[in-house]
């Protein structure tokens, strides 16, 4: 049980801020509601992002944004004096168009691929390419494109005409992205409000005035929510002054750690970081008048004008098995648009359908490279939930929202959490959709794999990073190009879609080494075991170990001085390394080729405006490392599971033979066996069903070579081959 937990009589009301996705609320106020659930402590929740956008995207906005841009002397530019002229056409349509992206009408597809209903501005010029990038698009995918890039079109105009903070998942996002000082967000803070603060001010003060919470706490997980939360809590101070602010999240995690300036305090009371149920407990039995200041935890606030940093020792961090369920409940669902932004496979994963958001495990159970945050709680305390609870949650969660769908949020999902998970959620019978990130280890074999995907899983995404063995290493990543081609191999022939974070520019990457990387993701798109990818460029962050030891990877900072404010990315020089600057636009446009089945057999020079070295890997090393790879090597610990139906068994007219006859989704198939073997295998496959605890092979070995002999002479026959192909898998 937590510790010294007791009820709390305190009303919450959490935010997130604009913007963050279109298609799914961020998580994190559904799983702080979700514990205080678990202390009884009464909460809601409102996702402002989607709000602000629904409002801002409707007859009612538009109107408005028309008006502001009229009332303007502002020239405007080509594009944004089309969508001016157009602006009785957008009226018109703006509200059918987010009733398609909500799913609300679907028969409005055919009017909009037609061509002629949507009024078209600068995005669709892009549309010459459709075919090219997407294939051939079903009419409501193809209609979502169209929508999507209808409502990037006065997204255009937004920004250039009335707010120039506006992003569709951001606000005001340079503001905060490593602001060493407060002065350039103090000074937006005090310019009049746009029309999209006016919006949220509007829904913040329906919310206050319906739920009347004690207090509200702002969830701020990325730079692009802090100047929406911080424009909250000025209107909170100045209504509803009585009313304390708190505010966390990814963002004060990772930027706030060494705040020193108390301005910020001007719109929040507390900020608190890492995990939020233990710090957020302590803050509202203070609030509650029950606890002093003192014994908060990790829990920034402003005294006598200065900054002070509380960390009680004392209270722990909440167990994940008692955190609760996540609880999505007054979040408005059915009204997050479906949207497809850019021809990606895994991009459109994250903007298209709602998932339902849930973690496997606490922190990264590798925790070791080096570009990575692992020096901070979220990464570094690894704490995984056992099957059965993750189910539990799972079930509730469906019956909370009604959708199957869950991204699993995780740093790397375990591979042995996944495969018990995968095997409790055959148990249970649940059908789901889900996909995660993962890292690229061996454990990740075959059979996994198609465990995996019988249990509902579509689609993985792990870090390849620089596809180089040696600047691998370097990053500690634990992994080998030739061993991630297996694994996204074996991922890909089980039916689970590959992605892959890439990564250029890591201290002392040579211009030979980027042209192999390049080489090296161009051969495993060619050979189809990754299907989609994207490049980052490396950026030093303080809390990385390369950030924490900067002289062992041969970078220099030229201005190590932290700032007052925010601090995470730092300016770095490399000067080992090649000009990474000259390789981006060359690696992502060769990538997007690569991943719409193209540009192959292009010499990898020409991607480049500059010349860049050839490559020096041999043209067919993924391929065969692929095809080179040992077999799997079985150990009397090997488990053995049964993930098909169980067959039926029938006796031939020859009694001595029976027929077991297999049926799977598509087609029953009969195996004609001797009597005693046909009993026993169905004895066998009882015994290792999904439904049954794991057993090994040592377990299974006895009671066949009681009867028959050698059991390698079983698992060396058709038969073997034949019950491996119908569902036998070995783990």
């Amino acid at each position: 049980m937590h510790q010294n937990i007791k009820f709390l009589n305190h009303k919450v009301l959490f935010i997130t801020p604009p913007f963050t996705q279109l298609n799914t609320p961020y998580p994190a106020t559904a799983y702080l509601k979700g514990f205080l659930n678990t202390i009884g402590t009464t909460s809601h929740q409102a996702d402002l992002g989607i709000e602000v956008i629904l409002e801002l995207f409707s007859k009612r906005g538009l109107e408005k944004v028309f008006a502001r841009v009229e009332a303007s002397k502002e020239v405007l530019s080509e594009n944004s004096s089309r969508i001016f002229r157009l602006r009785k056409k957008y009226l018109q349509t703006i509200e059918e168009v987010i009733n398609f992206l909500q799913d609300k009408d679907p028969t409005l597809a055919y009017r909009i691929v037609e061509g002629d209903f949507l009024p078209q501005a600068k995005r669709f010029e892009q549309l010459e390419d459709l075919d090219w990038a997407f294939g051939s698009l079903g009419t409501r995918d193809k209609a979502r494109y169209f929508s999507t890039l209808y409502l990037e079109d006065l997204g255009d105009l937004i920004q250039e005409a009335v707010d120039p903070y506006f992003g569709f998942s951001r606000y005001a996002e340079r503001l905060a992205i490593s602001a060493k000082s407060f002065d350039e967000l103090l000074s937006a803070l005090q310019a009049p409000p746009s029309l999209i603060t006016e919006m949220m001010w509007e829904i913040l003060e329906k919310r206050m005035k319906a739920l009347k919470p004690d207090s509200v706490g702002f969830s701020v997980p990325f730079p692009g929510n802090l100047y929406g939360a911080l424009r909250c809590g000025q209107y909170l101070k100045k209504h509803y002054p009585h009313i304390k602010r708190w505010m966390g999240g990814g963002y004060p995690n990772t930027e706030l750690r060494s705040l020193k300036d108390p301005r910020i305090f001007d719109y929040v009371d507390f900020i608190t970081l890492d995990d939020g149920e233990a710090p957020v407990r302590l803050l509202l039995n203070h609030l509650n008048g029950e606890l002093e200041i003192e014994k908060l935890k990790r829990t920034f606030i402003r005294k006598e004008g200065e900054v002070h940093f509380i960390n009680n020792p004392e209270i722990k961090d909440v167990p994940q098995r008692e955190t609760g369920t996540p609880d999505y409940s007054d979040l408005k669902l059915r009204e997050y648009l479906s949207v497809i932004e850019v021809p990606n496979p895994m991009h459109r994963l994250w903007s298209d359908g709602r998932w339902n958001k849930l973690t496997l495990a606490h922190g990264c159970y590798w925790g070791k490279c080096t570009f990575c945050d692992v020096s901070l709680d979220y990464i570094q305390r690894y704490e995984p939930i056992n099957a059965s609870i993750l189910c539990d949650r799972i079930e509730e969660i469906i019956a909370q929202t009604g959708q199957r769908g869950f991204h699993f949020v995780d740093e790397a999902a375990p591979p042995a959490l996944m495969r018990d998970l995968a095997l409790e959620i055959l148990k249970r019978r649940l059908s789901i959709t889900w996909w995660t990130n993962i890292r690229f280890e061996s454990s990740f074999t075959a059979d996994l794999c198609r465990l995996l995907r019988a249990s509902g899983c579509i689609a993985v995404s792990g870090g390849l990073e620089v596809a180089s063995d040696r600047l691998l290493a370097l990053i500690k990543k634990g992994v080998t190009v030739a061993q991630v081609a297996q694994v996204c191999h074996h991922f890909t022939q089980s039916g689970i879609m590959v992605h892959a974070y890439l990564m250029y520019g890591f201290p002392t990457q040579t211009a030979q080494e980027t042209i192999d990387s390049l080489e090296m993701v161009r051969q495993l798109f060619e050979s189809g075991v990754l299907q989609s990818g994207f490049w980052h460029r490396f950026a030093l962050t303080a809390h990385s170990l390369v950030g924490l030891n900067p002289s062992n990877f041969k970078v220099k900072i030229p201005h190590p001085d932290l700032g007052n404010f925010a601090n995470n990315e730092l300016e770095h020089e490399d000067p080992t390394g090649a000009d990474h600057d000259l390789f981006g636009d060359g690696l992502r446009k060769s990538l997007f080729n690569f991943m719409h089945g193209v540009g192959f057999e292009v010499p990898l020079g020409k991607w480049f405006e500059t010349k860049v070295p050839s490559t020096t890997i041999p043209k067919n090393f993924i391929i065969r490392q692929v095809e080179n790879a040992g077999a799997f090597k079985l150990k009397d610990q090997t488990r053995i599971v049964w993930i098909g139906e169980l067959p039926d068994l029938e006796y031939l007219e020859d009694e001595s033979f029976c027929d077991l006859i297999f049926s799977g989704k598509n087609e029953d198939f009969a195996l004609e066996l001797p009597e005693d073997l046909a009993l026993w295998i169905m004895s066998f496959l009882e015994e290792v069903n999904y439904t049954q605890p794991l057993k090994s092979l040592h377990q299974i070995r006895p009671s066949y070579e009681e009867q028959f002999g050698d059991f390698q002479e079983l698992m060396d026959s058709e038969v073997w081959e034949i019950l491996r192909e119908q569902g036998l898998l070995l783990i």
